[in-house]
């Protein structure tokens, strides 16, 4: 029998109301240890064998999608992006912006959206289809994908960004720096400083029709900057680097193309003076002698491959840097950015994390 207080309420009552209290407060504390908890940004760098897929979710819990891998290979490319969605928490990608129109970056988009809701698409919107374009000899695969691509398109919004614009995110500074074969001509904030390096000319694209219409962006959240660029190359690479760098310092760069031999040249390191570099290699796809070459050259940076390359002559860094070392896996890497500019780099394959202290 439960004992009496002097105003007649039992004991037991009043022991009841203190537990109710103290699991208020604990549900409380532990609201607000999520809240702290989100307050950051996280992108996960997807193994599509040597193609891109890039799912970087804000603060806000938006979600931005870049490129979708390969089709074919029994849906691969989209039951791994589809994973790192789950891991995120992610059930439908708000913006996905198709960077441009190779199968190794738009492939992936019919299996994906079949299997998970996309609202927005950006994009640099069609094909080049000049008689060089035509006489290309993987002009009809190329074709065929874009068609698929903006046949899944159609059932969202679309809108083709152009340079100097933002990007819809929440919680986030992002901009547009290219697209279509423009780029912005004002640096952003706390770019612009000469960039030494350059050489007279750029150094011309390996794959002059969709790779230089790269649509790109530079994107801040507080003290951390992030630049994802496609496979941008030739002339507008060159103008965001040349004769000044209009990005600016940035803590982690996806290099472009994959690391090709295009984008290897030492002005565009200097540029952008990457705290770290990512590699979206395969292991037979990117990840050049000269981008390894040019790496090591650049000062204190750390150095992240998605695949070992088992390129001749390849100089690859460290396994402990190395999501997959054969094409048997296929891990992610992941990155999570805290406002001060501090963020954290995660081995998929081994689970261990580097972190990286605000500049």
């Amino acid at each position: 029998m439960a004992s009496r207080t002097m105003d007649g309420k039992s004991s037991s009552l009043r022991i009841g109301w203190r537990s109710a209290g103290m699991l208020v407060i604990a549900l409380v504390a532990l609201a607000g240890a999520r809240g702290s908890a989100a307050q950051t940004l996280t992108m996960y760098f997807i193994d599509v064998e040597g193609g891109q897929s890039t799912l970087i979710v804000t603060p806000a819990g938006e979600s931005l999608l870049v490129d979708t891998g390969y089709d074919g290979f029994e849906g691969r490319d989209a039951k791994r992006i589809l994973a790192a969605a789950r891991d995120a928490g992610v059930r439908q990608i708000d913006f996905l912006l198709m960077t441009h129109f190779h199968q190794d970056h738009d492939g992936g988009i019919v299996e994906l959206s079949r299997q998970m809701p996309i609202r927005t698409f950006f994009d640099h919107g069609d094909l080049v289809r000049s008689p060089e374009a035509l006489a290309e000899s993987r002009w009809e695969p190329t074709a065929a994908a874009y068609a698929a691509y903006a046949s899944a398109r159609a059932k969202g919004k679309h809108a083709e960004p152009k340079p100097g614009e933002k990007l819809p995110l929440k919680g986030v500074d992002a901009v547009w720096v290219s697209s279509a074969a423009a780029t912005i001509k004002s640096p952003i904030a706390g770019a612009g400083q000469a960039n030494g390096a350059c050489p007279a000319a750029a150094p011309p694209a390996a794959e002059k029709l969709e790779n230089p219409r790269s649509t790109g962006f530079h994107l801040r959240f507080g003290k951390f900057r992030f630049v994802d660029l496609g496979d941008l190359s030739g002339a507008p690479l060159f103008a965001l680097v040349c004769p000044a760098s209009l990005l600016g310092p940035i803590d982690l760069y996806l290099v472009p193309h994959h690391g090709g031999a295009d984008t290897a040249y030492a002005a565009a390191f200097a540029a952008v003076q990457p705290r770290v570099a990512l590699i979206n290699n395969g292991a037979t796809k990117g990840a050049s002698v000269e981008v390894f070459a040019a790496l090591r050259a650049v000062p204190g940076v750390d150095v992240w491959q998605l695949h070992r390359s088992a390129l001749p002559g390849a100089q690859n860094f460290g396994d402990a840097r190395i999501a997959n070392l054969d094409e048997s896996t296929g891990h992610w890497i992941k990155a999570i950015a805290s406002d001060d500019g501090s963020f954290t780099v995660t081995n998929g394959r081994t689970g261990a994390t580097v972190s990286y202290q605000p500049r």
